[in-house]
């Protein structure tokens, strides 16, 4: 009988710890998408096809449309295989949540190519998608995630699809470290405050495009 009270309250400490951990992705998840103009965070690829792979993720402007604050939502690509097929990717997003389907401005730089802006493309917004995975992911439990940085405290987190991430609340844009399916790792390697935006010259406009303020 006391082998049976045991387990009980081993199966019911279980199941709290999992309704608690699956609240806390959630807190982390909302707190995601919350997000300020400076604010950057930056990641080195090891192994699998992001084995090299350089990554920058920057808010580095904001307009008012309306009743809605638009972000300019910075990514800064490096390929492992060719740093000469870099990226620069910014897009005009209604904020970082499930609801952010909307891009509004898009500009794009490909490595040594001058800047264009191509408002009519509508790419994968990897905002939409991010969040989408983050809010139906199972927690799996708190981790210490060792990174360049330093140790950082995460939220483990995986989805049915095998989208695998260590989230955390003191991290811009949430993520301290994804894994790949081939088992490549995307980790933190630096954060801050104080991102401008990694174009320096003004963008080419197509005629179908507005300029950007």
């Amino acid at each position: 009988m006391a082998g049976l009270r045991w387990t009980a309250r081993l199966v019911v400490g279980l199941l709290a710890a999992r309704a608690s951990a699956a609240q806390e992705l959630g807190q982390v998840c909302a707190a995601a998408g919350k997000v300020t103009v400076g604010q950057w965070a930056s990641y080195s690829g090891n192994g699998g096809q992001m084995n090299g792979t350089t990554l920058r993720l920057a808010i580095v402007g904001s307009e008012r449309h309306g009743d809605t604050t638009f972000y300019w939502f910075e990514i800064d690509h490096t390929s492992g295989k060719d740093a000469a097929r870099s990226e620069i990717v910014e897009m005009l997003v209604p904020g970082f949540g499930v609801e952010a389907s909307e891009i509004r401005g898009l500009i794009v730089k490909l490595g040594a190519a001058p800047a264009l802006r191509v408002d009519q493309m509508k790419p994968t917004n990897p905002v939409l998608e991010f969040a989408r995975r983050c809010a139906g992911a199972q927690a799996l439990g708190w981790e210490t995630v060792a990174a360049p940085v330093g140790s950082v405290r995460a939220l483990h987190a995986k989805d049915a699809q095998g989208w695998e991430a260590w989230v955390s609340q003191d991290v811009p844009f949430g993520f301290v470290k994804l894994r790949a399916q081939d088992g490549g790792d995307l980790v933190l390697t630096g954060r801050g405050t104080d991102a401008k935006s990694s174009i320096a010259e003004t963008p080419q406009q197509l005629p179908w495009t507005t300029p950007r303020p």
